[in-house]
């Protein structure tokens, strides 16, 4: 069976100097997912990411594998931020394959 590759990059310049760590932590929020704070931990939540819902394989930073199906999601996703996108075709380990497939019961 095989996967797509995806390799991306987001840069800060490209999302503007005066707010660009502000909107990388959103874009990592809003991809990944993430546990957020207020208060000094008091009020703690989750911000739900596009990965959450997308079964996924996350190789290293940055660099994932999705289901064919799911590519145009992610894709989408990323073109919002100016990312710098790489795509691949790979061919699954069984592993990889298990992860994948747990995605769509």
């Amino acid at each position: 069976m095989y996967g797509k590759l995806v390799a991306f990059r987001v840069y800060k310049n490209n999302i503007g100097a005066s707010n660009g760590k502000t909107v990388l932590n959103r874009f990592v929020q809003k991809f990944y997912g993430q546990t957020v704070s207020s208060h000094g931990g008091r009020y703690v939540h989750h911000v739900r990411g596009l990965l959450e819902d997308v079964a996924h394989v996350k190789l290293v930073r940055s660099v994932i594998i999705v289901r064919e199906s799911d590519l145009e999601r992610v894709l989408c996703f990323l073109a919002e931020y100016g990312a710098e996108v790489y795509i691949r075709d790979v061919v699954l380990s069984v592993e990889d394959e298990k992860v994948l497939m747990m995605g769509t019961e």
